[in-house]
């Protein structure tokens, strides 16, 4: 079905479009002339046996199909829109290990086992151990910067965060945490020609991951300690993971816990960067509303998808069972129906229903207190200790096909 307007063979997964840019104007048009469009697809070119997925774009949509499992499947073809082309359909359907790529009831037994690990008590014993953390991520970018002041905002301060409280939440040590860093970066990055890293390599790390996680757990189940992965895989009498489920929980932590947080911040320094009345507003008053507004403006991830179970309908489209559904959260929030403004970037918006850590339903992020918190903990560092931050260069963007990754932001401290 063609959409008019739009220019001829767009696709919102294309990962070289999003490496350039997030298509917002494209997402206007769709909202308003076709809020659930076919986007046509060479038949395999993502990785399924179709020819195409249905693209919604309002925010309306974007909820009801996401509170609505059992009409809309994330284990038929897993939660990611788009693989490489040539991705076995074996090696898709392992990923429904992950808690990600489940439906009711299988994810709800998973996610009532992991959730003992983000309950506000288990966040707020982190609290101190991250904020001193982050205070020493920013005192080291500062002193290592180079000559002229000039340091990468990503790889000095944006990743190190929420690497360092995965690694304090579930007991990695943090010796290990590039290990981590190493392995989450080329599971997503196989995309980008720049890492030159094939699907086979993103698939050894991940592999490797797993079996360092599963490893993990083995040995506190033979010795447990006072920790979350204790709770996680050995708790008698109350369900626990068994250690695949748990290398596979670490897996997503590596993706939805560490490049989503990381990229979240480096889009909202980003931000405050080029709306410099925003950094001053924040630096002198550090509104709460903050952290929302930085994770709407960045949306970390660009779309998932689901998987129609039944015939059914969505936005006056006929949907056929087994058909593909992607969910454009940038496009959603963005939507002018739910938010005033949307192409502003407002620190005091209030209210701020974004749905940058999903739509609702079984799916909603688990870890959102945790980004909050992350961010509102180094962006507090940065407004104390680096308040004169600039801006050095233009942010390069990293070539993926639903991420909406910064790979590199040069930023720079005013010399003497």
């Amino acid at each position: 079905m063609p959409c008019p307007h739009l220019p001829e063979g767009f696709d919102a997964t294309d990962p070289d479009l999003l490496r350039s840019r997030i298509p917002f104007p494209e997402f206007a048009t769709l909202r308003q002339t076709a809020p659930v469009w076919w986007c046509p697809q060479p038949r395999g070119i993502t990785g399924f046996d179709d020819e195409g997925y249905w693209a919604v774009t309002r925010h309306a949509d974007v909820k009801y199909v996401s509170t609505h499992p059992e009409l809309f499947s994330s284990t038929e073809n897993t939660a990611v829109i788009r693989f490489n082309e040539h991705i076995t359909r074996e090696q898709i359907e392992v990923q429904r290990l992950i808690m990600l790529n489940m439906d009711p009831p299988e994810h709800t037994r998973v996610r009532q086992i992991v959730q003992r690990g983000f309950t506000p008590r288990a966040i707020r014993t982190l609290e101190a151990a991250l904020r001193e953390r982050a205070r020493a991520i920013v005192g080291e970018a500062k002193r290592n910067a180079a000559a002229d002041g000039s340091f990468d905002f990503v790889t000095r301060v944006a990743v190190e965060l929420p690497l360092q409280a995965i690694a304090e939440l579930i007991g990695v040590p943090q010796e290990d945490r590039s290990r981590i860093f190493d392995w989450s970066n080329k599971m997503i990055a196989y995309d980008d020609p720049e890492y030159a890293i094939t699907e086979e390599i993103g698939a050894e790390a991940a592999m490797e991951l797993i079996g360092y996680s599963m490893n993990m757990a083995a040995a506190r189940k033979e010795c447990p300690a006072q920790d979350i992965v204790t709770q996680l895989v050995a708790a008698e009498g109350q369900g626990n993971l068994s250690s695949d489920e748990f290398g596979f929980f670490v897996l997503l932590l590596a993706v939805a816990g560490n490049e989503t947080t990381r990229n979240a911040i480096s889009h909202g320094m980003h931000a405050f960067l080029t709306h410099p009345e925003q950094w001053e507003l924040f630096k002198r008053e550090r509104p709460a509303t903050a952290a929302e507004e930085i994770v709407r403006w960045a949306t970390p991830v660009v779309s998932f998808q689901r998987t129609a179970t039944q015939d059914t309908e969505l936005g006056g489209q006929k949907i056929k069972k087994g058909d593909r559904i992607g969910l454009f959260y940038s496009s959603a929030n963005n939507d002018p129906e739910v938010f005033e403004s949307p192409e502003v970037f407002d620190i005091t918006r209030d209210p701020n229903p974004h749905l940058g850590f999903g739509g609702g339903g079984p799916h909603f992020c688990l870890g959102k207190s945790l980004a909050i918190h992350e961010i509102e903990l180094i962006f507090n560092a940065l407004a104390d200790e680096l308040p004169e931050l600039a801006l050095a260069g233009e942010p390069r963007r990293l070539r993926a096909a639903w991420l909406n990754g910064i790979k590199e932001l040069q930023v720079r401290i005013p010399t003497a």
